[in-house]
């Protein structure tokens, strides 16, 4: 079975209450992944995951960091100056954000057949990966 790359918002639905069919499905999505040892994300999911829960939803910094942790049970890409240049020319190539870019070039890096995003145009292949918005 092929990895999954998680983008940020589909970690912070599964903590959102505000929409609860988003929530059951990303919490249904993250803990299929990860019974499967499929789900991968980045320090850069991870920095981000972080200031929307404690500034956007109000977490507890001491209960996000938490989350963090077993968070850290998914497979981690540590975003690098090489993958942030890669990540420079692939924002240039698509015409997208740095850091729409950046999250592609770090599931490219980790071998990922696909990102789960609603930031990205479902369907699209970029550098081979899929983007998939998982509410499309």
């Amino acid at each position: 079975m092929s990895k999954v790359f998680l983008d940020t918002n589909i970690l912070v639905y599964a903590l959102d209450q505000v929409d609860p069919q988003k929530q059951k499905a990303c919490r249904t999505i993250l803990a299929r992944l990860q019974y499967e040892n499929r789900a991968v994300i980045s320090t850069q999911i991870m920095q981000e995951f972080f200031v929307v829960a404690t500034r956007k939803l109000g977490v507890d910094p001491l209960k996000a960091k938490s989350i963090l942790q077993t968070l850290e049970n998914f497979e981690v890409v540590a975003v690098s100056p090489a993958l942030i240049y890669e990540a420079i020319d692939c924002s240039s190539v698509y015409q997208i954000s740095f850091w729409d870019a950046l999250v592609l070039v770090c599931a490219e890096s980790a071998r990922c057949a696909q990102v789960l995003s609603e930031d990205l145009n479902h369907g699209q292949v970029i550098r081979g990966v899929k983007v998939h918005n998982p509410f499309a």
